[in-house]
């Protein structure tokens, strides 16, 4: 998802219109509409007030959702998109606490739709905008340049000199790593006095792909290898009590699944395999089964751990349970034990990850935080085993750990419910 680049001054009327008109269109979808459906269900008499104060407050936190995204929205890509469920986030829920802290009369259904309407139609419009932009970003001669990579709406110019022209261009990438000559020094600095964007080419990059080389491990937000500790405690709270819920609610719905596995194929509802999770600690996984019992073979023990593209061992509920993850259901055990979080990058079957370990380098790093159901390699890229594939995913990973937040896990979420109705990346 991709918001419009700030402060580039031909693009900041359209930017405007597009926000009065995403903050308008907001407003009526999130705010009038429910308030109206709410009327029309509890009768003007009994519900005025606390629908009307939902109204006005919903209005409120979408125009400061809308103009926090404006400001917050530096780089485009990934970081966009986060920034806006932090701004909307944010707007909502401290409008949330004004209404409880100050006795105010409100309704929650209307307000907690109002919140999940406009967070759809922002990402709506986003997702038009970033398929019909075409972003022309000029980059520095210096540095890391490396093979730019290609996107369908990012065209690069690379400019030669500082007398060069940057008519078109929406923005300036650099390696900020490196010393500039100083006649670049001073052109970077003209040009931010001049209200074009100067972009470090690395964070840049990671923006619009949504990850990180290989090359080196990166430092997150605050400068140190190690997620945030504050937010690892918190998350593992969050996990524990929804899992506690979940596994409660989902009970009945658990054990008919495993019934009609069971019925399926000969064996065991529930497949265990090792894995390797936080800190390199191997554990058990648990999952329903979907494929065919195997026969041992301990040649082929790094194989069958494998599971490929159209893999005829995968029974016929097992390809339904796979592209609708229900066969994941079973690891809300595991985050009840502490050994998963709902939101972190899948854990590998131990024979794969020992075998990953001597080829990519820093791949235990991964381990620093807790494996997840759903992580953000799994809802970019999808399912792979092959080591080159897993380089890549890698790259997710350690996108993920830099940027450990509530926001991207809150984008994640986003992601799995269009991977659970797409079925994006199931084998």
């Amino acid at each position: 998802m991709d918001f419009l680049l700030t402060g580039v001054q031909p693009l900041r009327p359209i930017f405007w219109a597009r926000i009065r008109f995403q903050a308008t269109i907001g407003i009526v979808l999130a705010a009038v509409l429910p308030a109206i459906g709410g009327i029309l269900f509890y009768g003007i008499g009994t519900a005025d007030i606390g629908l009307r104060n939902t109204l006005i407050g919903t209005s409120i936190a979408i125009v400061i959702g809308a103009w926090l995204t404006r400001n917050v929205a530096t780089y485009p890509g990934s970081e966009a998109l986060a920034s806006a469920l932090s701004s909307f986030s944010l707007a909502f829920g401290v409008l949330l606490i004004a209404f409880v802290l100050g006795r105010i009369s409100y309704n929650r259904t209307t307000l907690l739709l109002g919140y999940s309407l406009t967070l759809g139609w922002f990402f709506l419009v986003g997702a038009l905008v970033q398929r019909r932009q075409q972003l022309h970003i000029g980059i520095l001669p210096f540095g890391d340049m490396g093979q730019l990579p290609k996107f369908p709406h990012v065209t690069w110019r690379v400019l030669e000199s500082p007398e060069a022209s940057t008519a078109g261009l929406d923005a300036i990438a650099a390696d900020l790593r490196i010393d500039l000559p100083s006649e670049w020094d001073r052109k970077l600095a003209d040009y931010a006095l001049a209200n074009m964007p100067v972009y470090h080419v690395k964070h840049l990059m990671e923006s619009l792909t949504g990850m990180v080389e290989l090359e080196h491990l990166s430092e997150n937000s605050f400068g140190s290898l190690t997620p945030r500790h504050d937010y690892m405690i918190l998350k593992r709270s969050i996990d524990w009590l929804v899992a506690l819920a979940m596994g409660v609610l989902l009970f009945p719905f658990l054990l008919l699944v495993g019934l009609l596995v069971r019925l399926d194929s000969p064996g065991p509802a529930l497949f265990r395999q090792e894995r390797i999770g936080y800190q390199g600690r191997p554990f058990t996984v648990y999952k329903f089964r979907t494929m065919k019992i195997s026969a041992s073979n301990p040649s082929a023990v790094r194989d069958l751990a494998i599971t490929r593209d159209r893999d005829n061992r995968i029974t016929p509920i097992g390809r339904f349970l796979r592209k609708s993850r229900i066969d994941e259901l079973p690891q809300i055990l595991n985050v009840l034990k502490g050994e998963m979080s709902w939101i972190g990058p899948r854990p590998e079957a131990s024979v794969l990850s020992q075998w990953y370990e001597a080829e990519i380098p820093f791949y235990r790093y991964r381990h620093v935080i807790r494996p997840g159901i759903a992580g953000w390699a799994q809802v970019c890229q999808g399912h792979v085993a092959d080591v080159d594939d897993v380089r890549s995913k890698l790259h997710y990973d350690f996108y993920y750990i830099k940027q450990y937040s509530p926001w991207i896990d809150l984008l994640i979420v986003v992601r799995t419910i269009r991977t659970i109705i797409t079925g994006f990346g199931a084998r």
